[in-house]
């Protein structure tokens, strides 16, 4: 299941551990992850928990119809997580249509259920419309 959320506070500091991987359509100023130390090479994301995600960004072009995807890379093999609710403009602070030059900021919570192994894996977040990826961010993550 997938829960967004607006009022949620980052357990870490923002992280400087992402790394862009294809943000065609915006710059991403900073990505902020529960579980993460400000310095940390990878994200700890605690099975039985929330884990939350956050995204500021100016698109350098009005976007509409945004959607997530988000996948889990295991040796180079995305495995993709549906989400309930893909649509990026709902219920997670983006008021679209996203102008240009603006700074929007996304914030989306999920569960990392139980039954999840115990693995590192290289989560790959997208935010992207019909023309392509407004945001790619690759973070480095450790499931326990």
């Amino acid at each position: 299941m997938f829960l967004v959320t607006l009022a949620v506070v980052l357990v870490g500091a923002q992280a400087k551990f992402y790394t862009d991987c294809g943000s065609k359509l915006a710059t991403v100023h900073s990505v902020g992850v529960s579980g993460c130390e400000e310095n940390s090479k990878e994200c700890v994301l605690k099975r039985n928990s929330n884990a939350t995600i956050s995204i500021e960004f100016t698109p350098s072009s009005p976007a509409d119809n945004i959607e997530t995807e988000v996948h889990g890379v295991i040796m180079n093999l995305p495995v993709p997580f549906p989400l309930p609710q893909p649509d990026a403009c709902k219920d997670n602070g983006l008021v679209c249509p996203l102008k240009p030059g603006v700074k929007a900021s996304y914030v989306a919570t999920l569960p990392v259920l139980k039954s999840y192994p115990k693995v590192r894996v290289d989560v790959k977040w997208e935010l992207k419309n019909d023309d392509g990826d407004l945001v790619c961010v690759m973070i480095p993550a450790k499931i326990q």
